[in-house]
């Protein structure tokens, strides 16, 4: 039997605002707590959390967003997204810091972010400059214990290996995102795969597809099952190399349809395990 944890990427925000209740209805084992206010990175919203969550629902990854601009495309996403842009680099240093703090308070071992486009020629300085940046918070993090865990989508597997490789931290990780691989253009998730390795920390369940059309916006994000990610190779695949962490359903829509779709994509991943 599967030791892998089924889970969802929740918002810090709305569990201190409503509690559990709806994950506790989903019968969801763990969750990624994502925030992108660094506000509610708090020692007192630590506390909070463990007294909503009890011994019911495990915390195992805190994804931790940043403040500014953020376009989630081709065109200005080089520009905004993550630690690459050097104009709100040390502002979100800091912000990234704020929550390797909470995620220790919390007791979990694992952060997640995206850092943005990495540069593909590891000759420029964009690249030497956002390497030591990553160097900074990922040795922050190792202090704290914690796994500093880049999210896949923005550059290809190779590109990132290398930004991890050359950190030369062994507490760098990788949150593995199947879908954003595919709906960037950048690589497919089951080849990842062989590269990957054991740097893999946390995987979202998520299906797309690869872009079309003008080429400026990512590809289309799917129901699980019915994208360009193959479940039925993936999933074994990725079990077969040995990885036992949590699975986060991620569905990024709201509403009802959003809880449906989750609810679908837990029997899919039930089936599959």
């Amino acid at each position: 039997m599967s030791k892998n944890r089924i889970g969802v990427i929740y918002p810090l925000k709305k569990l201190l605002e409503v509690g559990a209740g709806e994950l506790i209805s989903l019968g969801i084992e763990c969750v990624q707590l994502q925030c992108f206010e660094s506000e509610y990175f708090s020692k007192e919203n630590a506390e909070k959390v463990k007294q909503i969550l009890g011994d019911k629902i495990v915390v195992s990854s805190i994804w931790a967003g940043w403040s500014g601009p953020q376009s989630w495309d081709f065109e200005e996403g080089p520009h905004t997204l993550g630690l690459a842009p050097e104009t709100y680099r040390s502002m979100r240093l800091k912000e990234l810091m704020l929550g390797a703090d909470f995620t220790e308070q919390l007791g979990v071992e694992n952060m997640a972010t995206h850092v943005g486009f990495i540069p593909e020629n590891p000759s420029t300085e964009a690249y030497k400059s956002l390497l030591g940046a990553i160097k900074f918070i990922a040795n922050y993090c190792k202090e704290k214990n914690i796994h500093f865990n880049f999210e896949t989508g923005q550059e290809t597997p190779t590109t990132l290996m290398r930004m991890i490789t050359d950190t030369g931290n062994d507490y760098v990780g990788i949150n593995l995102d199947p879908a954003n691989l595919i709906m960037y253009g950048k690589g497919n998730p089951v080849d990842a795969l062989d590269l990957f390795g054991s740097r893999v920390r946390g995987v979202h369940v998520k299906d797309g597809d690869y872009p079309t059309g003008s080429f400026y916006e990512l590809g289309q994000e799917r129901v699980v099952g019915e994208g360009s990610v193959n479940y039925p190779v993936f999933l074994p695949k990725l079990l077969k190399n040995g990885y036992t962490g949590d699975l986060y359903i991620e569905r990024e829509i709201s509403g009802e349809q959003q809880t449906k779709d989750i609810i679908k994509t837990i029997e899919y991943v039930k089936q599959m395990l």
